[in-house]
């Protein structure tokens, strides 16, 4: 009995000790598991090299597991496992949204969840200009936006879409007005055209509307008029000049007679020199053969183009003729006799410098 009782009386101390070696190894574990979880949260896990910052593009069908694999195949993550814990934990796996994200190297797994999760995209910007063709403006769109050339086009060329916003094929380009644009990455071909269509009516607002109303021309007509005076010229002093010059030749309903419009013509704007036999091409943008404006602008139209048409210089001038020291100016004349005498200097200085096409 004297035995068993000493038994019974050391049998609590020894469970104690038990007990707080058991409650010290979860003490430890927790720290463990607290300081794991701290880093898996907040120590840095985005490396980017030498770069200050990436950006990270998910598709608009893109799920959990396609965001992993992007930020895992450019190696911006130390630790994928931290990053898929604490984007689990955050919900991120059940929401993951489409867009342009700004990576910044150094980030830690709660900001880059935070970030994404949140939808925070950094807008795409682009700037469009002396773009002649819509397979040109198309290629461009689908380069700085998720939507591709191939969507832009098929929008660009749908009569029915195009009819809606006041436009056809020929006249589309005459909608777009040359400016920095900022998008997001992920918006659709609609919802950018959509957008372009209200900046063309932004710009035309009621001031530039009754300029082009008191030269007796719609807003297309002035837009298809500065796509030539653009081409004609890059001097934009100069411009206003020539934009009175065509004003003249309608006013008068003679040919324009504007070498850039047989250049488009051709299809090929790479062409020095305009030959007599070119004058014979065969296209309702050939405005030697064919009065009035062409059907459409032969392209997009500069802002200082427009402007320049809706506020030309009133002279006399019907004829024109580039400078024969090839500084990108013209000489203007009142008379056919005046001009010929211009034309035959240019076209001397032609030959002496060896352009021949």
């Amino acid at each position: 009995m004297a035995i068993s009782s000493r038994f019974k009386a050391k049998r609590p101390g020894k469970i104690k000790m038990i007990l707080f070696i058991v409650i010290g190894i979860l003490i430890v574990a927790g720290g463990v598991v607290t300081v794991k979880g701290y880093r898996w949260f907040f120590q840095a896990n985005v490396m980017l090299d030498d770069q200050e910052f990436e950006c990270l593009y998910v598709p608009t069908e893109a799920d959990f597991d396609d965001v992993v694999q992007l930020l895992t195949f450019r190696h911006w993550l130390q630790n994928k496992r931290g990053f898929v814990s604490v984007a689990q934990l955050m919900g991120y796996d059940k929401q993951v949204k489409a867009g342009r994200y700004r990576i910044e190297n150094g980030m830690s797994n709660y900001n880059l969840v935070a970030l994404l999760r949140s939808g925070r995209q950094t807008p795409v910007q682009f700037t469009f200009n002396n773009l002649r063709t819509v397979n040109q403006l198309a290629a461009i769109v689908g380069n700085r936006l998720e939507a591709d050339s191939a969507q832009v086009m098929k929008l660009l060329t749908d009569d029915a879409v195009l009819e809606l916003k006041g436009f056809n094929q020929a006249t589309v380009m005459a909608m777009f007005i040359p400016n920095t644009y900022q998008f997001f990455w992920n918006t659709g071909a609609g919802k950018w055209l959509d957008r372009m269509h209200g900046e063309y009516e932004k710009f035309w607002n009621e001031n530039r509307r009754q300029k082009a109303d008191s030269l007796g021309l719609s807003i297309i007509e002035v837009a298809v008029l500065a796509s030539i005076v653009d081409e004609e010229t890059v001097k934009s002093d100069e411009k206003p000049l020539v934009a009175g010059l065509y004003l003249n030749r309608l006013k008068i309903k003679m040919a324009l007679q504007a070498d850039p419009t047989i250049k488009f013509a051709l299809g090929d704007f790479t062409i020095r020199r305009i030959l007599t036999k070119d004058l014979d091409v065969d296209s309702p943008y050939n405005t030697y053969r064919n009065t009035g404006l062409p059907p459409g602008p032969i392209r997009i139209a500069s802002v200082s183009g427009i402007d320049a048409v809706l506020n030309a210089v009133d002279h006399d001038y019907i004829y024109m003729c580039a400078k024969d020291d090839f500084s990108g100016y013209h000489n203007f004349a009142t008379t056919f006799k005046q001009h010929q005498q211009n034309a035959a200097k240019y076209q001397k200085a032609l030959r002496r410098a060896g352009i021949f096409r």
